[in-house]
């Protein structure tokens, strides 16, 4: 199982720098059909809505468990992150995607920083305490237990924590 993480490790990195092989990767994969979008229209004006981030980067805090990169289906489940201390306490777990960028800089692909600087600016209204972090590369099995299960729960806090809009970052 490790040469298999090492193996997707390469490939992440191989693909970063050449363009053309990280197109041939993508178009490897197939997509889950959806017939239908689940948009939700917006009835507040955008300094006014409440956004949370989630993401599908593998970013988590240090103390929380990593994911799992040793189940070649992917890991479903759900990290909670701290909107307050995230920014100086984190970590990414996640072999399927370059991220020695998105080490040096959380805004590379968990942009909470730059919303914080909208926010001082007026530009969107309240960032909630609690933001979301899955780890993307999700297939088989797990497609169902992220659909019933972890994102309900998603759904469930954000509601809790009344988000308005969330924005959603891949890596």
């Amino acid at each position: 199982m490790q040469a298999r993480r090492i193996v997707h490790q390469a490939l992440a990195r191989l693909a970063g720098h050449w363009p053309a092989l990280s197109d041939r990767l993508v178009a490897s994969f197939s997509p889950r059909e959806e017939t239908t979008i689940p948009w939700c229209p917006v009835h507040k004006p955008l300094d006014q809505l409440k956004i949370a981030l989630v993401t599908t980067s593998g970013v988590h805090h240090p103390s929380q468990p990593p994911f799992d990169m040793l189940d070649p289906q992917g890991d479903p489940s759900l990290r909670v992150l701290s909107g307050s201390a995230i920014e100086e306490d984190y970590t990414i777990t996640h072999d399927y995607y370059d991220h020695r960028d998105a080490d040096q800089d959380l805004n590379v692909v968990f942009p909470i920083t730059r919303l914080k600087e909208m926010w001082a600016a007026g530009v969107i209204g309240v960032l909630p305490e609690r933001h979301f972090s899955f780890m993307g590369h999700i297939e088989g099995v797990h497609i169902q237990r992220l659909t019933d299960e972890f994102a309900p729960q998603v759904a469930a806090m954000a509601k809790q924590d009344r988000v308005d809009a969330v924005l959603l970052t891949p890596a």
